[in-house]
């Protein structure tokens, strides 16, 4: 059989074309040894702080511990698949997540992959998991306010958008409810939503989604689930996973929520994690550098300057605390580094009081800069008025007799507690806010029955909404309250109550039986 020369020639020509110089090097190591969510391993001796490993099966890996003869990684996935002797490469990379509008409205592991049975997530965009924060000139201050819909949130302890304003209180006080009520209320705002959950039962996260999807917020939401049965090193990185997705829309102009539920669990993995690679502990076995790792992730929480793009990333970490004891090692730390917090407390709870919000130790750092100038003009002065209420309840507790100012002052006190009570999964429009808080700051419940205090303000939205809407809509579009819109406020004010009254009495009229005529 005879090769033509011309034909040789050409095949030799194309493979010295195609031929690629690059030889393909990789470090490859070899375990030593493996067991609850780590691995020893033996070899890598060029691996960076946070490159990703992979194991046989496909496995990832993160190289947390660099030591003199080994390397500590945390196992993100099932380590139970891993042996002693295996062999470990090395990939050159850091840990990455998909991102963009694809990732919106689906369940997700902490590593990006669905959980929710709708296919896979197609992306093209992914995101480090951890990136450093923006700098103090990228950022502007906190201007605008996040409206969560309820009352003694907005009024006293208002959210602003880049703002992280913690939730803090022992375990069944609402401390979910309220930062759920917060992501129910964004429908319609354009502000995407995150919600990380952490060491939570599967059960209660498939309640909190169940909850989301019933008042279509899982439209705008993304749930990031690394539950109680997941491994430390998938609970450890959830919160910075969630941030990731969050701030590809905030590097692109838009406006962001994450809730961090809890931050006190991520902590606990970490711990974990860090007594298991033979870190030193600290206080409360705690590692070190605990507090950088909640400082890192909740720093990345911004409003973006104007030549940024102004998009912002506002963050609602939740921690749970045991016996209400706010001084304990991740409490402080968390407390230390937010811009304010939402304290609930379990008596409030259990008296009725829902939220729970104990006024006196709640604050929020960014205050009236985070709040529409109408509600700021009528709850001005709520926080010291409440504040004071409490002071006289307990003082009255100890049955003295009280003089007519001091009672009144009481009266109205437990109209506004009862006024600022509001239904769980319920958010309320700002106007709707300021208009109830008006009423009861001014006195125009000082002569309702307190049990009344609910229908009383359910009934006078109604009667606003629907004959008095031009006020309704004038606030709205202003923000504001003029004289003239205070005024004509007022006069619908004693138009209500002049309606209410006679309904009333209707009511009581109907209800009693009719007495019979004595001759």
């Amino acid at each position: 059989m005879k090769f033509r020369a011309d034909e040789l020639a050409s095949i030799i020509q194309k493979e010295v074309e195609n031929y690629e110089s690059q030889i393909d090097v990789r470090e490859v190591g070899e375990v030593l040894e493996v067991g609850d969510g780590i691995a020893r391993v033996y070899g890598l001796s060029g691996v960076m702080a946070g490159e990703m490993v992979e194991f046989p099966g496909g496995i990832n890996g993160l190289a947390f511990n660099l030591e003199e003869n080994s390397v500590g990684i945390i196992i993100l996935g099932d380590f139970l698949q891993i042996h002693q002797g295996d062999e470990v490469r090395s990939l050159g990379k850091l840990l990455s997540v998909p991102v963009g509008d694809a990732v919106i409205g689906r369940v997700v592991d902490p590593l990006g992959n669905p959980l929710d049975a709708k296919g896979p997530i197609v992306t093209s965009e992914s995101r480090p998991l951890e990136i450093i924060a923006p700098g103090v000139s990228q950022r502007q201050p906190v201007c605008e306010p996040l409206q969560t819909g309820i009352k003694a949130i907005d009024s006293m302890t208002p959210i602003g958008r880049g703002q992280r304003e913690l939730i803090i209180g022992d375990r069944k006080t609402g401390k979910t409810a309220v930062a759920l009520d917060a992501i129910i209320n964004q429908k319609d705002s354009g502000v995407k939503c995150f919600y990380v959950a952490v060491g939570q039962k599967d059960s209660s996260v498939a309640g909190v989604i169940e909850v989301l999807r019933k008042h279509g917020a899982m439209d705008y939401t993304t749930v990031i689930v690394a539950g109680a049965s997941a491994p430390a090193p998938l609970q450890y990185i959830a919160p910075y996973a969630g941030t990731a997705m969050a701030e590809h829309f905030m590097f692109h102009g838009g406006h962001t929520l994450v809730v961090y539920d809890d931050l006190s669990k991520q902590a606990q993995a970490y711990r974990q994690l860090s007594l298991l690679m033979r870190r030193p502990p600290g206080r409360e076995a705690y590692p070190g550098d605990v507090f950088y790792c909640h400082s890192r992730l909740l720093e990345r929480s911004a409003k973006l300057s104007d030549e940024n793009g102004g998009g912002s990333l506002t963050s609602l970490p939740i921690i749970e605390t045991l016996e209400g004891e706010v001084s304990a090692y991740i409490p402080t730390n968390v407390i230390s580094i937010t811009d304010g917090q939402i304290y609930l407390q379990p008596d409030l709870f259990f008296a009725g009081q829902r939220p729970a919000m104990n006024v006196g130790i709640s604050v929020s750092r960014v205050g009236g800069a985070a709040q529409i100038k109408a509600m700021k003009k009528v709850a001005g002065g709520l926080r010291l008025d409440l504040a004071a209420f409490r002071e006289l309840e307990a003082f009255a507790q100890l049955g003295t007799e009280l003089d007519a100012a001091t009672q009144a002052q009481l009266d109205r006190g437990y109209r506004m507690v009862e006024l600022l009570k509001q239904g769980q999964y319920k958010p309320m429009h700002v106007v709707d806010q300021v208009l109830s808080i008006y009423a009861g700051t001014k006195g125009y419940l000082d002569k309702i029955p307190v049990q009344e205090v609910p229908r009383w303000e359910t009934s006078f939205q109604q009667f606003i909404r629907e004959q008095k809407h031009e006020i309704w809509q004038k606030i709205d579009e202003t923000q504001q309250l003029d004289d003239d819109t205070e005024a004509q406020i007022k006069e619908s004010l004693v138009d209500f109550q002049r309606q209410y009254d006679s309904q009333r009495r209707e009511e009581e009229a109907r209800q009693s039986p009719a007495q019979p005529v004595m001759a």
